[in-house]
C-alpha cells in the first residue's frame, strides 16, 4: 500500500509540472511581443494561491506523509510566481493594478491561513483547516477549464481544447485521487476526483468532436448565400465566429 501510495505521488508530481509549465509558451509570447494582449492573468494569480494553501497542507506538520503533494505544489508556486511577474511586468498600466491587488490579496488569504494554522490550531484542527481551505481553491483551479468545455460544445469543435492538455488534466486529477484514497486524505482524494472527472468529460467531448476541428462550417444567410465559418484556412481571417472566439483561443492554457 506505501509503495503504490509513492508511486501514484510521484506520477502526480510529473503530470502536475506538465500543467504548471504548459503556459510557458503563452509567456514566451508575451515576452516576444512585450504585452500581455488579451491574455488574462487571473488564472496565473489563483492559481499561485492554490498551490501555495496546498504546499502548506502538505507540510508534516499539518498533514502528516503527505510531502509529494508539498513539493509539487511548492514548485507549481514557484512557477506560477514567475508567470504573475511576467504578467505585471507587459500589462497596461490599468490591468497592472488590478493584478497586483489580486495578488495582495492573495499573499494576504495565505499568510491568514497560514498564521492562523501556527497559532491558534493543532492537530486535526490544523489539518481540517487547512485541508478545507486547499480543497476550495483546488476545485476552483479545476473548474477553470468549465468555460472552454462550454465553448466546444458551442462551437461543436475541439480547436480550443488541445487533446494533450486534457489528457494531463485527467491523468493528474486521476493519479492525485487515487493517491489521496491510498492515504486516506479526502482533501486530496475530493478535489482531484472532481478534476478526474472534468478531465474525462474533456475527453470525451474531443472524442465526440475531434472530426470538427477546424472544419469549416456553412452559413445561409438571410439573403440566400452562403458563408463559410470555422475555417482554418487562408479565409480564416474573414471568419466571423473565429474573429469572436480568438480571445478564447488564446486562453486556452489558463485552465491550469
Amino acid at each position: 500500500m506505501d509503495v503504490l501510495h509513492f508511486v501514484f505521488g510521484i506520477f502526480g508530481n510529473a503530470t502536475a509540472l506538465f500543467l504548471f509549465l504548459a503556459p510557458a509558451i503563452t509567456f514566451k509570447r508575451i515576452i516576444k511581443s512585450r504585452s500581455t494582449e488579451e491574455f488574462s492573468g487571473i488564472p496565473y494569480v489563483m492559481t499561485l494561491l492554490n498551490c501555495l494553501l496546498s504546499a502548506w497542507y502538505g507540510l508534516p506538520f499539518v498533514s502528516p506523509n503527505n510531502l509529494l503533494v508539498s513539493t509539487i505544489n511548492g514548485t507549481g508556486a514557484a512557477i506560477e510566481f514567475v508567470y504573475v511577474v511576467i504578467f505585471l511586468i507587459f500589462a497596461p498600466r490599468k490591468e497592472k493594478a488590478k493584478i497586483l491587488g489580486l495578488l495582495t490579496f492573495v499573499l494576504t488569504v495565505f499568510a491568514a491561513v497560514a498564521l492562523v494554522s501556527l497559532l491558534a490550531l493543532h492537530g486535526n484542527k490544523r489539518k481540517l483547516f487547512c485541508g478545507v481551505a486547499a480543497t476550495v481553491f483546488s476545485i476552483i483551479m479545476y473548474a477553470s477549464p468549465l468555460s472552454i468545455m462550454r465553448l466546444v460544445i458551442k462551437t461543436k469543435s475541439v480547436e480550443y481544447m488541445p487533446f494533450f492538455l486534457s489528457l494531463f488534466v485527467f491523468l493528474c486529477g486521476t493519479s492525485w485521487f487515487i493517491y489521496g484514497l491510498l492515504g486516506h486524505d479526502p482533501f486530496v482524494a475530493v478535489p482531484n476526483g472532481f478534476g478526474s472527472g472534468l478531465g474525462a468529460m474533456q475527453l470525451i467531448l474531443y472524442a465526440i468532436y475531434r472530426n470538427n476541428k477546424g472544419e469549416p462550417k456553412k452559413k445561409v444567410n438571410n439573403d440566400g448565400s452562403m458563408e463559410m465559418m470555422g475555417g482554418t484556412g487562408k479565409d480564416a481571417d474573414r471568419d466571423p465566429v473565429k474573429h469572436q472566439l480568438s480571445s478564447t483561443n488564446k486562453q486556452v492554457d489558463e485552465q491550469v
